[in-house]
């Protein structure tokens, strides 16, 4: 067993990696004007608010913008892998059609047991009910502006699912031009993307067209995807208000490669067992939004966002020659609204006083069914389940700034559930646990001594409960069960070196920060359990590290690092867990690094590399099946101007054909099964922007 994470080397490694001398005041960029503790990646155009939602930035503390120049470009099978870019962030990567991987943080695995990141496309949340975020596909990397992290338990916008914290993806939605790209490459990659906008009138509407195919670095992994959106804006001539109408579409098919044992994924990676010839799947995606915004006085703003996600999934899989194959259905329809309402104070002694509340609701309609198949013919069900999953949830929080020195920002979020689920195949009807209100406060703060430099620190609560199933007093006569509550903290600093260029110490800007966060009665999914249940595995507790830093050497160049070491510990298991007090929670790398390099090494040709590095894990909470999954990842781009408006792009992925693979523990067959993941590969891609 992994020694526990140690406060004392943690404090002296940040130490160490903050500059001597520290911070340089006097000129600043306009960036170091900020009065926030975000942290950019690639270039984010950041404008002034005096008007609107209160920005997240200004919000909240543990904030990670990545821009669309860093997004846009890279040549990628599904959106979620984006968030390489993101500092703290894991990629778990399943590699199985159309159940391809996800995202977490803060010491949370991305195995589907707790999915713990709310997902957000332009404001409207986009989880499955049991908050997986296949959604994100419904994005094209073309049309993404910029993808926003908030990290940990303060930010008291959203309830359900942000246990750990949010991502949103924010996409164009104006502009009169027209961007096209082309990819080719490796395994028989092939891509399109096309954006297009247009305004006139008071109207601006924006169309994205997607198709994109690969057969995949192993055997039996093609897939194809399409992809189709719109959005139209409409804003009368002077008038304080605007309305809007998002609707996106994808279709996807993919078949699935399997898993391999451990001797075939290190000696043949790209083979695919016989038994999974048949195995893959069909994924239809959309969603409609309707929003309105705008004006009330001066002082006051108003949002509201009415939405509907429709989500259509089979999936025929066979996890090993042990096992039979299955036929996994879902079907859910979730809609939901969401009203917002900020007020600038003004006439306040105060330097700045700002309020703001809202009041959001979701209604899930869901079912899965569940068949033991051979070759995609039913020869016994499994699981027939339907279930509603209603949320209402209200927030109140508040920007107070006594000084331009110092941000307080105190929230408060009450949330209620109700449901009720019927099991058809065993006529059994639930209700869902009498939950009660489920209190979420937050507090955050933040202290600026000069224009160079932000300290500031947080607190917050959130809540998790269980999905499917799980939700549900399935037996007669079961004892309530209470919500798990998750309170986490971090303190850190964030530091702005003087103007880009300059060099050394005085151009290197950053964040460090320490965190923890703190479960009691952790709910994880039972991920091949047809009853659709879940386990109680006990109180845990996740902490660590965050190292971020950016610099600008001279004027061509731009790099930037970020680094994580975490730990996430089961304290006090639940008897019926299997685990043992210490024991680490699977899946969770002790380390993770991010770092990339730009250097426009002249006007028309740029070179670019990127690096990922993350330990190994252990793949179950007895921590005795050994550890796997540690890789390095090095990525080398060249870009090419041939004329305003023209790019050719040439991408190099996995240079050094490292081994990197997702790998768990399956009980049925008593071993560990491996999915390999791309080998080395070369992707040619040419942009048209209009």
């Amino acid at each position: 067993m992994a020694a526990a994470l140690s406060w004392a080397p943690l404090v002296a490694w940040a130490q160490a990696a903050a500059p001597a001398t520290g911070p340089t005041t006097g000129p600043t960029s306009p960036q170091a004007a900020l009065p926030d503790a975000a942290f950019e990646v690639g270039r984010v155009t950041v404008t002034g608010r005096a008007s609107g939602p209160l920005s997240t930035r200004q919000l909240l503390t543990s904030v990670d913008v990545v821009g669309g120049s860093a997004l846009q470009d890279q040549p990628v099978r599904h959106t979620w892998e984006l968030a390489r870019q993101v500092p703290g962030v894991l990629l778990t990567e399943f590699n199985q059609g159309t159940t391809s991987g996800k995202l977490s943080m803060r010491g949370f695995n991305g195995e589907g047991e707790v999915n713990a990141v709310k997902l957000l496309i332009d404001g409207v949340p986009s989880n499955t009910n049991d908050g997986n975020m296949p959604y994100i596909d419904l994005v094209l990397p073309l049309e993404v502006e910029a993808l926003t992290t908030v990290r940990g338990t303060n930010d008291a916008r959203y309830g359900l699912h942000n246990i750990a914290g949010n991502a949103e993806l924010s996409t164009r939605q104006s502009g009169t031009d027209t961007a096209v790209r082309a990819t080719a490459g490796s395994f028989a990659y092939r891509d399109l993307q096309a954006v297009t906008g247009l305004e006139g009138g008071g109207f601006s509407q924006t169309y994205s067209l997607g198709a994109r195919s690969s057969e995949g670095f192993r055997d039996h992994a093609r897939f194809e995807r399409y992809n189709l959106g719109g959005q139209w804006f409409y804003q009368a001539s002077g008038q304080p208000w605007r309305v809007g109408l998002s609707a996106r579409a994808l279709h996807h098919v993919a078949q699935e490669p399997g898993y391999l044992t451990a001797a075939d994924a290190q000696d043949h990676p790209q083979m695919s067992n016989a038994y999974n010839a048949t195995d893959g799947g069909s994924r239809d995606l959309s969603q409609i939004s309707l929003r309105a915004e705008g004006q009330a006085t001066a002082d006051l703003s108003w949002q509201a966002i009415v939405w509907r996600n429709r989500y259509e999934d089979q999936r025929f899989v066979r996890f090993s020659a042990a096992g039979s194959q299955q036929e996994r259905d879902t079907d859910e329809t979730h809609m939901g609204l969401r009203t917002l309402l900020s007020w600038r104070v003004p006439g306040t002694p105060l330097h700045r006083l700002a309020v703001e509340g809202g009041l959001d609701t979701e209604r899930q309609d869901n079912r899965s069914q569940r068949h033991r198949t051979v070759d995609r013919s039913r020869a016994a069900q499994t699981r027939d389940q339907q279930w509603n999953f209603n949320t209402v949830g209200a927030f109140a929080q508040a920007v107070v700034e006594p000084s331009p020195q110092w941000r307080l920002v105190p929230a408060w979020r009450v949330d209620r559930l109700s449901g009720q689920f019927h099991d058809l195949m065993n006529a059994v009807d639930a209700d869902l646990y009498a939950y009660g209100s489920l209190h979420s406060p937050k507090f955050s703060a933040q202290w600026r001594p000069d224009a160079t430099q932000t300290w500031y620190g947080n607190w917050g609560r959130t809540f998790q409960v269980g999905v499917g199933r799980a939700s549900y007093k399935y037996t007669a006569g079961s004892a309530e069960q209470a919500p798990s509550t998750n309170d986490g903290w971090e303190l850190g600093w964030k530091f702005l070196g003087a103007q880009p260029g300059a060099v050394g110490v005085a151009g290197l800007s950053g964040r460090v920060a320490l965190w923890q966060q703190k479960a009691t009665d952790e709910v994880m999914r039972k991920l091949n359990d047809p009853a659709n249940d879940s386990e109680n595995i006990g109180a845990t507790r996740r902490r660590g590290l965050d190292v971020q830093l950016r610099a600008q050497p001279v004027p061509a160049i731009s790099t930037w690092l970020a680094w994580t070491r975490q730990e996430a510990l089961i304290v006090t298991p639940d008897s019926s867990s299997g685990a043992q007090a210490g024991n680490e929670v699977d899946h969770v790398p002790h380390q993770l690094l991010q770092a990339g390099a730009d250097w426009q090494a002249s006007a028309r040709w740029r070179l670019g590399a990127t690096l990922f590095r993350q330990s190994d894990y252990f793949i179950e909470r007895t921590n005795t099946r050994g550890r796997f999954g540690g890789t390095t990842l090095l990525d080398l781009n060249s870009r090419w101007t041939l004329q305003p408006g023209a790019t050719v792009e040439l991408t190099l992925k996995n240079l050094t054909n490292a081994l990197h693979e997702y790998a768990w523990w399956d009980t049925s067959s008593g071993q560990s099964l491996h999915s390999p993941g791309d080998g080395r590969a070369l992707y040619l891609s040419w942009r048209v922007d209009l």
